[in-house]
Parts: structure tokens; C-alpha cells; sequence
């Protein structure tokens, strides 16, 4: 067996002892230097970033609404706490429990957290490369070589090695900070994603229940002119029977009765289907809320009038315009990363470890191994790619630049149209109501008119078809009336202030 200790590639670099190799020593020396002279000047040169510093969009907006608004005073009772919880207004609790559980449930908030946690995940490792890293490993080989002008074999070595590896990119132009930024606003961009969906999903639970509601009220109503009607049929029949009226009269109460059925059955379905899409939103079977929510309920009533604000609160209240800036955050912070590849990348190496031929030999100190050097690495050709990417990420700005002008126009159109809708459709259910308690009447005196032969029946046809469709009518605009007001609480940005998730919207700093 041969003993001599054997220095040999592996986790360990080689190493000749420097006192045996002039050169080697002053080249171990040079490279101290080295060293020593990047990490007294790292400080220095780790302030440098390369790439524009994002500086947040301040798009001029008016200082008021074109649409009317509601006084201060109400402003004032109504606040961003109860734009927090818009949903209360209605006094409904069904509705605030149905909300509460989407919140909790829903799949695609589940889906926006998992997403959270990616990026959370993304802007760690990014943070990670501003650090060195450490390997630990350990080696055993044995080998045998041929011995040089004779037929025996030659010695059988081993080989212990143990040791650590480091290595260390100085970010001396900031393109790793840069990474680290845009990791960072891609991690508020997913936040404020998910908070965009639950403003969302806020609205579309309590536009389906709200049409829940209406479609009952509806069913009721058609149910109540369908008894109504057969009632009037029957009464055509027994003056037919007395041959006082001709069999016209009767077949068309017959044909108005029937017209009245027929919507009933489409109604029933609408209310099944939209059930269904509650459960949906609430991660269940579609069957889960039959029980709870078959049984009718009236159409609940705004208890209080919304307050917009200003036009500029909305850059700060609107989640799809914070996720905007966000992404433009990031993506100004993209054109540093591809800007530092111009320039060159500094990387310390070093080795520490032990090896020998024999295991209780390789802990002594002689069989100590080590290598501690910097390296630079600069692309001088490319063919033009590195500019290319400068120019991508710069395109990539400004086409955010753009988005986020669009979802600020967009969001200032949503409040607007919301405004009109609301105002406009209020003075509509108004008129409806006084046409309804009109066409009551109408409807009564023709009856009367009717049953003392002083009109034909025509009238009393005219008449019930007049109320059918306004009380029809009544019963939508009051849920156009609560959906507007759904819509303008959307368009505000409201229902994520309160998170209970908030936990995650904590970006730490990079």
C-alpha cells in the first residue's frame, strides 16, 4: 500500500504547498491583494445601479365628478370603513353570510393566494443571490494505476476528501438588486391581484343573490296574474255558457292565461340556475344551497346613499390600478437587470478541505487544502443581443406605461357610467311604480265595466296584459336599482380595505 499523501482534483481544489513554488506563492499572494482590494472597495461599488429608478405615475385627473354626487354630509356618514363593507347597506344577513363564505372559499382567491406565495417565493430566491453560496461534500475513491514497463499492477490508492466550496458574484452594477426590486413589485402586483378579484367576487355574489331575489319576486308575480287570469276565464266561460258573450271572449282569456303559464316554468329555471352559480362561487356542489336559498326572500333595499369621493382616490383604492403601477414598477427595474449585462460580473471562489490516502490521516492538519481567488467574466460580443434585451425591457415599460393609463380611464369610466346608471334608473323605478298602481286601477274599473256589460272584454284583456308587464317591469328596475349600486361600490374599489388575509399584503423590503 502506498502511503504518500496525493493531492488530486475532486471538491477539493489541488494545492502545492506555496514554500515549494516560488511562482505559486506570489501568485497566492497577488490574488490576496486582489481580494483584499474588491472587498475594500465593495461598499463603493455596490452603490451603483444601473437602470431608471421608478418613480410612481401621477396621471392629472379632475377634481370632480361629471356625473351628480352625493353632499358631504353623507361623505361623511358613509366612509372608507363602510365602503369596507358596502354590502351592509342592504341590511340583508343572507347576503353578508354568503359574501363572508365566498371570501373564504372561492377558488380563484385560493388560486390569487397561491400565486402570492410563488412570488413571495420568487423575490426570496432573487434576495438569495445578493449573498454567497457555501457546498459541503465528501469524496471517498479508490483506483489503481498501471505500473510502467512491467506486467504486474500497480499500486491501489484511496482517496479521502472532505471540504466547503463558496462562491460569491459581487453586485457591483446592481443587476442582482435590480432583480430583487422587480421581484418585489411582481409580489405587490399578485397582492393586489387577489385584492381585485375580491372586489369581484364581492359584486358577483351580490348580483346573483340580488337577481335571486328579483326572479322570486317575479315568479310571485306571475303566479299572482296567472290566478288572476284563470280566475277571469273561468268567469268568460260561465257567461259563454249563459250565451251572454261569443267564444272569442273566452279563448282569449284562455290564450292570456296561458301566456302568463308559460313564463313560470322559465323563471323556476333562472332561479334553480342561479343558485347553482352560488354554490359555484362559493367552491361547493351545485345542489349545496337549494335548501337555504329556494324559500323566497324580498329584494333587500339600500339603507344609505354612496358617496364616490374624488377622482384621485381611486388610484389608491382601486386594486387593478395599484397592480398597474406595480407592474410597471417592475418592469422599469427589468431594464436595470438588462443594462448591468454590459458590464463585466466579479465572482470570489474559494475551497477549504481536507485529503489523504488514509481515513485517520485526513483530519491532521498537513492534509489541509484550500484556494481563494477572484474571477471576472465580460461578453464583449453578442452579436447585439444584450442591447436588444435593453431595448425589449424598455418596450415592455412602456407598453405598462400604457396599461396603466387604459385602467385609469377605464376605472374613471366604471364610476361614471355606475353614476348615471344609478341616478337615471332610480327616476325610472318611480315611474314604473306610478304606472303599476295606474294600471291597478285600470285593470279594476275594467273588470267592473266588464261585468256590467258597459265595455267589451278587449278592455279587461288590455288591461291585465298592461299590468302584467309593468308589475314585470317594477320588479326589474328595483334590481337594476341594487346592481347599479353594486356596480358603483366595483367601480370605487371597495370591499378588500379589510382584508383578513392582510397578512400577505406585507412586502418585506428588499
Amino acid at each position: 500500500m502506498n502511503n504518500k499523501k496525493q493531492y488530486t482534483g475532486g471538491p477539493s481544489f489541488r494545492l502545492i504547498p506555496a514554500t515549494r513554488n516560488p511562482m505559486l506563492s506570489l501568485l497566492c499572494r497577488l490574488s490576496g491583494r486582489i481580494s483584499l482590494i474588491v472587498f475594500c472597495g465593495l461598499p463603493i461599488l455596490t452603490s451603483c445601479t444601473l437602470g431608471p429608478d421608478f418613480k410612481p405615475p401621477k396621471p392629472e385627473l379632475s377634481n370632480q365628478w361629471s356625473e351628480p354626487t352625493p353632499t358631504a354630509a353623507i361623505f361623511a356618514s358613509l366612509g372608507e370603513q363602510d365602503l369596507a363593507h358596502w354590502w351592509k347597506i342592504f341590511n340583508d344577513p343572507q347576503l353578508s353570510s354568503l359574501i363572508e363564505r365566498a371570501t373564504e372559499v372561492n377558488l380563484d382567491l385560493r388560486i390569487a393566494q397561491s400565486r402570492i406565495r410563488q412570488s413571495r417565493a420568487a423575490l426570496t430566491i432573487a434576495g438569495a443571490n445578493l449573498g454567497p453560496t457555501v457546498d459541503a461534500s465528501a469524496a471517498y475513491r479508490r483506483s489503481q494505476s498501471p505500473m510502467s514497463g512491467s506486467d504486474s499492477p500497480g499500486a491501489t490508492t484511496n482517496l479521502y476528501q472532505t471540504g466547503f466550496d463558496a462562491v460569491w458574484e459581487l453586485d457591483l452594477f446592481g443587476g442582482i438588486r435590480r432583480e430583487v426590486e422587480a421581484s418585489g413589485a411582481e409580489l405587490d402586483s399578485a397582492v393586489e391581484n387577489r385584492r381585485d378579484l375580491l372586489v369581484s367576487l364581492n359584486a358577483e355574489v351580490a348580483n346573483n343573490y340580488l337577481n335571486l331575489r328579483s326572479l322570486q319576486q317575479r315568479l310571485a308575480i306571475a303566479r299572482a296574474n296567472l290566478t288572476a287570469q284563470k280566475h277571469t276565464v273561468e268567469l268568460t266561460r260561465q257567461r259563454w255558457d249563459a250565451g251572454f258573450i261569443n267564444k272569442l271572449d273566452m279563448v282569449r282569456a284562455e290564450a292570456q292565461a296561458a301566456t302568463t303559464a308559460g313564463q313560470i316554468p322559465l323563471l323556476e329555471a333562472a332561479i334553480r340556475q342561479t343558485i347553482y352559480g352560488l354554490s359555484l362561487l362559493l367552491a361547493s356542489e351545485p345542489a349545496t344551497l337549494l335548501a337555504e336559498l329556494t324559500p323566497d326572500a324580498a329584494l333587500p333595499v339600500a339603507m344609505a346613499n354612496v358617496p364616490p369621493g374624488l377622482p384621485s382616490e381611486l388610484l389608491r383604492r382601486r386594486p387593478d390600478i395599484r397592480r398597474a403601477e406595480a407592474n410597471i414598477h417592475a418592469a422599469t427595474a427589468r431594464i436595470g437587470v438588462a443594462t448591468a449585462d454590459l458590464f463585466p460580473t466579479f465572482t470570489i471562489t474559494g475551497s477549504l478541505g481536507l485529503q489523504n490516502n488514509t481515513f485517520n490521516s485526513t483530519f491532521n492538519h498537513s492534509s489541509r487544502a484550500w484556494s481563494l481567488g477572484p474571477s471576472i467574466n465580460w461578453p464583449l460580443f453578442d452579436m447585439g443581443r444584450t442591447r436588444a434585451n435593453i431595448e425589449l425591457k424598455k418596450a415592455v415599460q412602456e407598453e405598462e406605461l400604457l396599461a396603466y393609463e387604459q385602467t385609469v380611464l377605464t376605472a374613471l369610466n366604471e364610476v361614471e357610467n355606475a353614476l348615471v346608471a344609478a341616478s337615471k334608473e332610480e327616476e325610472h323605478r318611480k315611474s314604473l311604480a306610478i304606472a303599476v298602481t295606474a294600471n291597478r286601477a285600470a285593470l279594476k274599473l275594467a273588470s267592473t265595466l266588464y261585468a256590467a256589460g258597459e265595455t267589451d272584454f278587449l278592455s279587461v284583456l288590455d288591461a291585465q296584459r298592461a299590468l302584467f308587464i309593468t308589475e314585470e317591469a317594477l320588479a326589474q328596475s328595483s334590481k337594476t336599482v341594487c346592481t347599479n349600486l353594486v356596480a358603483l361600490f366595483k367601480a370605487l374599489g371597495g370591499g378588500w380595505q379589510e382584508d383578513k388575509n392582510s397578512n400577505i399584503d406585507k412586502v418585506p423590503n428588499a
